[in-house]
């Protein structure tokens, strides 16, 4: 049967396909193959993915052969009311699953924990997600399925990264985000990672072996300390110096350098003007916010008056990155010092 079609590099199949499966962006019930050395996955209807992760197209798919479910949901019997209430999509790290449930539905949290266990291929735990909390960004997270510590170790963009979900910050939803952002850095730029998590941003620029220098920066020591493990596997990792500190300790000492990434969403705006001054002319800002829709429009010219006392910025782009809540975004703020 013909049907809506991603097709992506053997390189990054295994990777795209867990990200489908936890947006429930997936058609389980046709059999993915390879074409011409990418891989070719069935795309449910509306489904929408990155521009970044492949091309999309139409292509003849057979049936999956019968052995399981096409839907977690499936394996709850539950009133349909109760299933419908259910999010679709749910966040994959290495083997671990996290998953956020309506106050309606915590009682039975237990049951969708076995059921997402059973459901995601290779998954050894799964986790209530309740959200980042503090300045150290650490997750509160319970046990709902599984067993084993919160560490693991997630690929993207062709690296693997040492993750803990509960004592460190980091979202598998941006590795688009670290891979677009890593393709803008021209050869001999001089990179702050603020905030830093566990090093996706760093580590991604690294790779590439563009950037003279890379700076990793964050208050967390369980984070900065995972970075470090994951530095010590690559030959390039020799590229960035991880530093744990806060923004406040680091900034006023630190020399102005042609790119700054910050992603602390809840309060980017809160530092714009601080890290702004770390920017050097012809020297660029990207940072992360959590916005309204409705913000969004005149976000710009709020962000520059911001930074006006800092020097002259203009900024260049409000790109949503992906849906935060039923109302708002995760945007990536761009902003630009002319020289």
């Amino acid at each position: 049967m013909k049907e809506r079609a991603l097709l992506v590099d053997l390189r990054r199949g295994e990777e795209l396909r867990r990200e489908l499966v936890s947006r429930g962006a997936l058609r389980t019930d046709l059999a993915i193959f390879e074409e011409q050395g990418r891989l070719v996955f069935p795309l449910r209807a509306g489904a929408e993915v990155p521009s970044d992760w492949g091309e999309v197209g139409v292509r003849e798919f057979d049936p999956r052969e019968a052995g399981g479910p096409t839907d977690f949901r499936q394996l709850l019997d539950w009133p349909e009311g109760q299933k419908a209430a259910l999010p679709r999509s749910f966040d994959i790290v290495g083997d671990i699953v996290l998953v956020r449930l309506p106050a309606e539905l915590e009682a039975r949290r237990f049951e969708v924990g076995e059921a997402l266990l059973r459901f995601v291929p290779g998954a050894r735990l799964v986790g209530l997600d309740r959200g980042v909390h503090g300045t150290e960004r650490r997750r509160s997270v319970e046990r709902l399925a599984g067993q084993g510590p919160w560490t693991t170790r997630h690929r993207e963009n062709q690296l693997e990264l040492d993750v803990d979900v509960e004592q460190a910050y980091f979202s598998p939803r941006l590795a688009r985000e670290h891979a677009r952002v890593a393709s803008e850095v021209r050869a001999g730029d001089r990179v702050y990672d603020l905030c830093c998590g566990v090093g996706p941003f760093a580590l991604t620029i690294a790779r590439e072996q563009r950037a003279a220098s890379i700076v990793a920066v964050d208050l967390n020591p369980v984070a900065v300390e995972l970075l470090r493990r994951t530095l010590a596997r690559y030959p390039f990792g020799g590229r960035v110096t991880p530093r744990e500190q806060s923004l406040e300790a680091f900034a006023p000492s630190a020399p102005a350098v042609e790119r700054v990434v910050l992603n602390l969403p809840r309060e980017g705006i809160k530092y714009a003007a601080l890290v702004a001054t770390l920017v050097a002319p012809g020297g660029r800002l990207t940072y992360y916010e959590i916005l309204r829709r409705d913000e969004r429009a005149g976000r710009g010219a709020v962000v520059e008056r911001t930074l006006a006392d800092a020097g002259r910025f203009v900024v260049e782009e409000v790109r949503v990155v992906h849906p935060y809540s039923p109302a708002s975004d995760l945007v990536a703020v761009v902003v630009d010092r002319p020289e």
